[in-house]
């Protein structure tokens, strides 16, 4: 069984889907120390300017771990966000579709980051028709040591392969992890060029952009460069 894991970032991009979409599990690292200014509370979408920020407004304290980062409730972040959606998606094709069903998540009273990431990633999975089983970190026990954790992760779910993201060597102990028995692949992401609202082509923003102007078909576009690479792949062997 091949397991990814990966914190729970907000609005996520195409190649946060694409390790969910390869993995047979996802195990939501909530777990971990949160980070100011990364990519879980905050994300980019598309606008005519180029991209801007949806972020929302936390309370948090040094080493405070994800599961436990609260929203500001004293900040207007909701409203601002399906405002900037609804004015730079407007002449996306699949608008109408899909923001009514996040409008209805933000509607929530949310009091943690993470059981709104949480339900945003659900959404989009869902939305996007990946169906690998999502488990949080939190239901599970682990050492504290970032390779000792995901070793940790791995064997309690039973996975034989681990899905890593390309900066794997940055966080984790490569022989180490290789010895526990669980084989490491590395993600290779290829990121899929569409059509946007605006020109020119802008990548890495969050995966509601493809969402919202290819509908039923993101996961085509979103699976389209990983399958054409694998074919390349194959015919050079």
């Amino acid at each position: 069984m091949r397991v990814t894991i990966h914190q729970p970032q907000f609005l996520p991009w195409l190649g946060y889907l694409d390790k969910i979409d390869r993995a047979d599990l996802f195990v939501v690292l909530d777990t971990v120390q949160f980070k100011k200014n990364e990519w879980q509370n905050r994300n980019r979408i598309r606008t005519a300017d180029g991209w801007q920020w949806l972020t929302v407004p936390v309370l948090h304290h040094f080493g405070q771990r994800v599961r436990d980062v609260a929203i500001n409730p004293s900040a207007s972040w909701r409203e601002p966000h399906l405002r900037a959606l609804e004015m730079h998606y407007a002449r996306a094709p699949f608008r109408d579709r899909y923001l009514p069903e996040l409008r209805e998540i933000y509607a929530q009273p949310w009091t943690k980051l993470s059981d709104l990431n949480l339900a945003v990633i659900r959404w989009l999975l869902q939305a996007y028709g990946i169906a690998t089983p999502v488990r949080c970190a939190s239901e599970l026990t682990a050492r504290e040591e970032p390779t000792d954790r995901l070793i940790d992760l791995c064997r309690a779910v039973g996975a034989t392969q681990y899905l890593a993201g390309p900066g794997a060597e940055g966080y984790m102990d490569k022989p180490r992890f290789e010895a526990s028995g669980v084989e490491l692949e590395i993600q290779e992401f290829h990121h899929p060029v569409y059509r946007q609202v605006y020109e020119p082509f802008e990548p890495n923003v969050s995966a509601i952009d493809l969402l919202l102007c290819a509908g039923p078909d993101a996961v085509n576009r979103l699976r389209s460069r990983r399958e054409s690479h694998d074919r390349a792949v194959v015919s050079v062997r």
